[in-house]
């Protein structure tokens, strides 16, 4: 297994949506247990493939974060069928913007459709941190940083203080 490099913010791959996935063959498989193992690694809870560069609407996830059992799940080609209520998703974060957390509002409840990596119908209902996930990795697909739905001061500051540490970097 390779352990794929997570694309940061200002990155502009980040901001397009990807393609949806219409081969189910033995190098998806190895893509998804690559990105998996990403994930593991980050560590984090879930992984857009657009995270690792890679133009396929596919996410893993295991709101666990279980390294050990590494019991996670993938969905292909999600989308959110239907949404209710609200919720506040308190210091969410997010491998692709590094070094900040921030309290995002999201739908309480959330029904999503998609594939699994052998590309058969999946439906999940999801509540409380999968749904979260669901929302914020299916955001990724379209385009969309978890920092887009914050207010355009605190966007901007975090912008702003990204930029400064990547300078920062260049010149170290």
């Amino acid at each position: 297994m390779t352990l794929l490099r997570i694309l940061t913010y200002p990155d502009p791959f980040l901001k397009q949506p990807v393609h949806p996935v219409t081969l189910f063959d033995d190098t998806l498989q190895a893509v998804i247990e690559n990105m998996a193992e990403t994930m593991y690694d980050a560590p984090g809870v879930g992984l857009a493939a657009i995270q690792a560069g890679i133009d396929k609407r596919l996410i893993v996830f295991d709101p666990a974060a279980d390294a050990d059992k590494k019991d996670y799940s993938v969905l292909i080609n999600p989308e959110i069928v239907s949404a209710e209520g609200q919720m506040i998703s308190e210091n969410e974060g997010c491998l692709s913007v590094p070094d900040y957390r921030a309290d995002v509002k999201r739908y309480a409840f959330t029904v999503t459709k998609g594939l699994d990596r052998f590309g058969n119908p999946v439906a999940i209902e999801a509540d409380g941190l999968l749904s979260v996930i669901l929302q914020h990795e299916i955001d990724h697909l379209n385009g969309i940083l978890f920092i887009d739905h914050l207010s355009a001061l605190k966007r901007q500051l975090y912008k702003n203080r990204r930029k400064k540490a990547l300078r920062n970097e260049e010149t170290a």
